[in-house]
């Protein structure tokens, strides 16, 4: 039996970062938990925590979780977001989920050409790399 698994993000921008990445990989947004929302300090609250799920229920939970630094090194782990997966146009449909995710906030950084495939680097709102095929 396989251990079950989430993945946990940091950000600066939990909710905006969620949101992100449930457009690019087709999840929902799953209601905060008691303890999500904390004191800002000045009288606010904010989230600390936000989730998204596979509607399905087949892929890992992701967490995002607020941290107050920025990124500053290289992902030393990514994902891999297969958007062309059973298309028969695979190029094509790549490409058309690149164009949301731009307009979603993601920025591409290069389209990768190798012998073992094709794939597109971006980076997320927080400029977190991943990769798209």
């Amino acid at each position: 039996m396989a251990i079950p698994l989430q993945i946990t993000v940091d950000a600066r921008d939990p909710r905006r970062l969620a949101a992100f990445w449930a457009v690019a990989l087709g999840y929902v947004l799953q209601p905060p938990r008691p303890g999500y929302l904390v004191s800002s300090g000045d009288g606010a609250r904010e989230e600390q925590y936000t989730a998204i799920v596979d509607p399905a229920g087949i892929g890992p939970r992701i967490l995002f979780q607020r941290v107050p630094e920025p990124k500053k090194l290289k992902n030393r782990v990514h994902l891999d977001v297969n958007a062309g997966h059973g298309a028969l146009d695979r190029r094509a449909a790549v490409r058309s989920h690149m164009s949301q995710l731009v307009a979603a906030g993601a920025s591409m950084v290069r389209e990768m050409r190798e012998e073992s495939g094709w794939w597109i680097v971006l980076t997320d709102p927080e400029g977190n790399e991943f990769c798209l095929q």
